[in-house]
């Protein structure tokens, strides 16, 4: 066992539930004092809002819609309290997205994750994510040194001196993307060039498929996970049990149906939501446009959070059709003036040189007219027609989608 960051981590889940429903009311309290944030969250008494039940009432805020909210009001959209000078660095991202470092330690909540991955104080840190203008680096930066290791700020590329690093330095464990994990591998069995004394790392930022977690394991290299994003860092990390990610501490996760707010039956895949309480740098019900699944029961680790089953693909399905766009929202309207729909997922396809919608509808209801009454609201609310089908509740794949888009590509 790798053992674990502190006490917190194994915390009987109703002591951590409470504990993050008593913090709750006090972060919307001071978020309601900014004025984006009050215009955002309309007329809300924080000090009701200490339930689950409640939190999903509050509006999501999209990660889809920073940059134009934030082009209107620079540099932070209005939703960051203080003075942009109050902030330790300060940071654009791909969109363009303004992302400021709060003042602390281990802001980005990397430590957890590095102690779950078996980093530990002395050890040396091949640090290849990207230290210009984007968070990345420095979050994983911030993590180690924590943790008490030494961080070389390699960033990416450059094998060649990459290598010369590792031979001088002998890191043992290594932080950035799996795939230049595999290319310096790679490039030191090509070269002759000796990178043993890397054996363990934590990545993020690219997928990491089976294949090449075996890949990475056969070279000697244990790798574990993260599944992080530029506003808050760390979401989710993998551990030694290797059965899914566990959530990480002071995040509320919300899994929700794409288009909504609305949470799903556990197990369901939906569209993370998340809630970190800090009031220097708030996010509330944040909708990051990642799919995921919760999975059932604490882990085999010991710790006692949530798991996620990782990133499980993208929440935004919105597709053109017929010169329009058609959005998870819209469908959502269409299950909510129809509550005899329990689940439901239009299916965007071509026949011959026309597009064409099906919306295939799980429903108990047989009652006459049913496929008519809700081709109508379709056609209503996306002033396109479709045809409906109804079929057997349970029957639709549990996979986040709302829209299917089958049409060829090119």
């Amino acid at each position: 066992m790798a053992g674990h960051h502190d006490k917190r981590e194994t915390r009987e889940p109703q002591a951590r539930e409470r504990d993050l429903m008593k913090r709750l009311p006090p972060v919307l309290a001071a978020v309601m004092k900014v004025p984006a944030w009050k215009r955002h969250l309309g007329k809300i008494d924080p000090r009701a809002i200490n339930t689950r039940e409640a939190l999903a009432s509050l509006p999501i805020q999209r990660k889809s819609d920073l940059p134009a909210l934030q082009k209107a009001n620079l540099p932070f959209g209005g939703l960051m309290p203080g003075k942009t000078g109050s902030f330790g660095r300060l940071f654009m991202s791909p969109g363009p997205i303004f992302e400021p470092e709060p003042i602390g330690q281990d802001v980005w909540r990397v430590a957890r994750a590095m102690t779950a991955a078996g980093f530990r104080r002395g050890d040396i840190v091949l640090n290849t994510f990207s230290y210009h203008l984007t968070p990345g680096a420095w979050c994983f930066d911030s993590g180690a040194r924590s943790v008490g290791c030494a961080v070389i700020p390699a960033g990416p590329g450059n094998t060649d001196a990459q290598l010369d690093l590792i031979e001088a330095y002998r890191p043992n464990a290594y932080s950035g993307v799996p795939d230049f994990l595999k290319i310096l591998l790679d490039a030191a069995k090509e070269k002759g060039r000796d990178a043993s004394s890397l054996q363990k790392a934590l990545v993020g930022g690219a997928a990491f498929p089976a294949s090449l977690q075996k890949e990475i394991a056969g070279r000697g290299v244990d790798a574990y996970q993260t599944y992080a994003v530029a506003e808050c860092g760390v979401i989710a990390y993998e551990t030694e049990a290797r059965e899914g990610l566990v959530l990480n501490e002071d995040i509320i996760l919300e899994v929700v149906r794409p288009g909504t707010g609305d949470p799903v039956p556990a197990g369901e895949v939906g569209e993370v939501v998340i809630t970190v309480l800090d009031t220097h740098h708030p996010l509330i019900r944040f909708a990051v446009g990642d799919l995921t699944a919760v999975m059932a029961g604490p882990s085999p680790c010991g710790r006692t959070n949530t798991r996620i089953k990782g990133w499980m693909g993208r929440a935004d399905q919105t597709a053109k059709v017929k010169g329009m766009f058609v959005r998870p929202e819209q469908v959502a309207e269409v299950l909510k003036r129809h509550p005899e729909i329990g689940k439901a997922r239009l299916v965007v396809s071509r026949n011959g040189e026309a597009d064409t919608m099906v919306l295939k509808a799980e429903t108990r209801s047989r009652a006459g007219g049913f496929t008519q009454e809700v081709g109508e609201t379709l056609q209503a609310i996306m002033k396109l027609k479709g045809a409906v089908e109804a079929v057997k509740p349970g029957s639709l794949p549990n996979d986040g989608k709302v829209i299917e888009d089958t049409r060829p590509v090119g």
